[in-house]
C-alpha cells in the first residue's frame, strides 16, 4: 500500500488514466452501435468526420499484421510507466503518464476484445492528410508531447542552474589588499 503522502499522486494517475480509458471505450461502443463499418458521418466538413473503421496495426496502418506485437508493447509500456511513476517529480509528467497509460489500455482492450483497434475520429486536411484515429491515440500522442515538453523544460532549467553556478564561481570576490608598493615609493 502506498504511503499516505504518495496517495494523491496515485489518485491523479488513476483519475487521468481512468477518464481516458472510460471516454475511449464509451465513445467506441457508441460508434459501433451507431455506424456500420466504414460508414462516415460529417461532423465539421470538410475537416472532421466520424468514420467507423478498424486498424489491426499501428497509427497510419503501420505493420497491419502485428496486432499481437502492439498488444504486448502496450502491456510493457503500462507496466514500465507504473513502475517508474513514483520517481516522477512533475505533476505535468504525472498527468502525461496517465494519458499514455489510459490510451494504451484503451487500445489494448480493443485488441483483446475485437482483434483490432476501433477508430472513428476522421481528420481530413485536403491534399495533406486523411487519418482515422480514436481518443486513446490522441491521449497517447498528447501524453508523449507533454513528457517531451517537460523533459525539455527540466533540461533547460538544469543548464541554467549549471551556468549560474559556473558564473558564480567565476565571480568570486577576493578581499582588497592594501597596495604596499605606493607607500614605499613615497618614502
Amino acid at each position: 500500500m502506498p504511503e499516505a503522502s504518495s496517495r494523491p499522486r496515485w489518485l491523479l494517475l488513476l483519475a487521468v488514466a481512468g477518464a481516458v480509458l472510460a471516454l475511449d471505450q464509451v465513445s467506441k461502443r457508441a460508434i459501433i452501435a451507431t455506424l456500420l463499418p466504414y460508414e462516415s458521418a460529417p461532423l465539421l466538413p470538410p475537416l472532421l468526420f466520424i468514420t467507423y473503421s478498424y486498424n489491426t496495426g499501428a497509427a497510419f496502418g503501420f505493420l497491419p499484421d502485428a496486432g499481437t506485437l502492439f498488444l504486448i508493447l502496450a502491456v510493457v509500456i503500462v507496466v514500465s510507466m507504473i513502475f517508474f511513476y513514483p520517481r516522477i517529480r512533475s505533476n505535468l509528467t504525472r498527468v502525461a503518464a496517465g494519458l499514455v497509460i489510459g490510451g494504451a489500455l484503451g487500445n489494448a482492450f480493443d485488441r483483446v476484445q475485437y482483434g483490432h483497434v476501433v477508430d472513428f475520429v476522421h481528420i481530413v486536411v485536403p491534399g495533406i492528410v486523411s487519418n482515422v484515429s480514436n481518443f486513446a491515440d490522441h491521449a497517447i500522442v498528447l501524453g508523449v508531447l507533454l513528457i517531451t515538453l517537460q523533459n525539455w523544460r527540466e533540461e533547460r532549467q538544469e543548464k541554467r542552474r549549471k551556468a549560474l553556478a559556473a558564473h558564480e564561481d567565476d565571480n568570486v570576490t577576493l578581499p582588497v589588499l592594501p597596495d604596499h608598493g605606493d607607500e614605499q615609493s613615497k618614502n
